[in-house]
């Protein structure tokens, strides 16, 4: 496909131009018909690079600009430079907008800078994401949704700057998600041999990507369907990193899934937490023996890894089966003795799993609103204990009756020592609150059928 220009045709015509014309910087002795006729020559003699040195100039010239754009894109197009060749076909499509040859040039310049543009986006992103893996970066981008979801509630609420600079915040964050399903596509075309499920689950990881898409435009433009689009992008991520997580991260989410249950946690866009546990324990005991057998064999090349023996790998697997059958039961009927035997259960599958020595294993950040309310309780206090110290100070910079002055001095308290007081405070009751729970899990009884491990 070639642009449609007849350059000999053009240059008999300015070779004979009259008329005082601009100087150009890199060519100071030339007018710009001699300009022109330079660059026209440079191109017939196939010396395009110095053709392009001397046109480019001149496409600003009043005489000639349109002319050497024209030619310049031309010649950007046969060295399939896409993004030069369409600025400058815009430049020469702006001196006669109706022209239809002009409008073709364009418009084949234009074609396929979308598809480049991608292919270069997809290029740099996977040179950021390097070698993580898909299960890795799909439990970083769930935690990140699951946190926009939770800040973008709020945003609407404040006055308009503040909403306007929040949103646009947010809106920046989500951009940055929808990246993360370049390399998951990435690794699925890699991965997937059948043709056929390749296409549906690239297909859906498209479909992702829109939704995630969708739900940053709407956060920049203050769009209240922002918040149905995040919910829609944190449904896509939870099932494809549930394809792809590996057993240490699925007992860590099972874990505070079947914990979040018992707490009697409100449900997180629209999953139930005891059928999420339920999900999490099959997703692990699916993917436990391969994952197990893949340890072994780097443990054998790296003795910095801890060994994996088959006593422990049987104990696993046996356990798993075990809280898989209670979940099941658990959906029909909770019952919360058994849900902490449940979590005490997946507590010790999780302590029989090797540690990695160079830096654990990853977890899925849930949403946990009884955290948040103990967070809120200790920031609470912490808050008020802020503005009483601040209260005492103001008092004791006010002038007070001399007989008081001695007795203000001993009840003030220090800053420091009450700071060091509050910390302590607030170490000793989580403490509590810990050992409570331990005491909890190990005084619920077993049903008759169960055996004590």
């Amino acid at each position: 496909m070639r642009f449609e220009i007849t350059f000999v045709a053009v240059a008999l015509f300015f070779a004979g131009a009259a008329g005082e014309e601009a100087r150009r910087p890199a060519n100071l002795d030339l007018t710009d018909s001699e300009v022109w006729n330079k660059g026209v020559e440079q191109y017939r003699a196939g010396d395009v690079t110095n053709a392009l040195a001397t046109l480019k100039p001149l496409m600003l010239s009043r005489t000639h600009g349109a002319r050497a754009s024209e030619l310049v894109s031309a010649i950007a197009y046969d060295r399939k430079d896409l993004e030069e060749a369409a600025a400058a076909a815009q430049i020469a499509l702006r001196s006669a907008p109706d022209d239809e040859r002009l409008n073709r040039n364009y418009t084949r310049a234009t074609d396929r800078l979308p598809e480049l543009r991608e292919a270069r986006h997809v290029e740099e992103v996977l040179k950021r994401f390097g070698q993580q893996q898909p299960d890795a970066i799909l439990g970083s981008a769930l935690a990140d949704v699951q946190s926009l979801m939770a800040a973008q509630k709020g945003v609407l609420t404040n006055a308009a700057p503040v909403a306007v600079a929040a949103s646009e915040a947010l809106a920046a964050r989500a951009e940055n998600l929808v990246d993360c399903w370049i390399p998951v596509k990435e690794f699925v075309a890699q991965s997937v041999t059948n043709q056929q499920d390749a296409m549906t689950i690239v297909g859906r990881i498209e479909a992702a990507r829109d939704a995630t898409r969708d739900a940053a435009e709407q956060l920049a433009d203050l769009n209240p369907d922002a918040e149905t689009s995040l919910a829609k992008a944190e449904t896509f991520l939870h099932d494809f990193w549930l394809r792809a997580v590996m057993p240490p991260a699925a007992i860590d989410a099972d874990i505070l899934a079947q914990t979040n249950s018992f707490e009697d946690v409100a449900a997180f866009n629209g999953r139930d937490w005891q059928k999420e546990a339920l999900t999490l324990t099959a997703a692990f005991r699916e993917k436990f023996p391969a994952w197990a057998q893949a340890y072994e064999q780097q443990a054998q090349a790296d003795t910095n890894k801890p060994p994996f023996t088959k006593e422990a790998q049987d104990k696993i697997n046996a356990l798993s089966a075990e809280v898989e059958k209670k979940q099941i039961e658990m959906v029909k009927n909770a019952l919360p003795p058994v849900q902490l035997q449940l979590v005490a259960m997946l507590e010790e599958i999780r302590s029989l799993l090797p540690k990695d020595p160079n830096g654990g294993q990853g977890q899925q950040q849930q949403p946990n609103n009884d955290q948040n309310k103990d967070d809120d309780k200790k920031n609470q206090d912490q808050q008020q204990n802020q503005d009483q110290q601040k209260n005492q100070d103001q008092q004791k910079d006010q002038p007070k009756p001399e007989e008081k002055k001695d007795e203000e001095k001993k009840e003030e308290p220090k800053t420091d020592q009450e700071v060091e007081a509050l910390l302590q405070k607030m170490q000793d009751r989580s403490d509590e609150h810990e050992e409570k729970k331990k005491a909890l899990m190990r005084n619920a009884p077993l049903s008759p059928n169960e055996r004590d491990w």
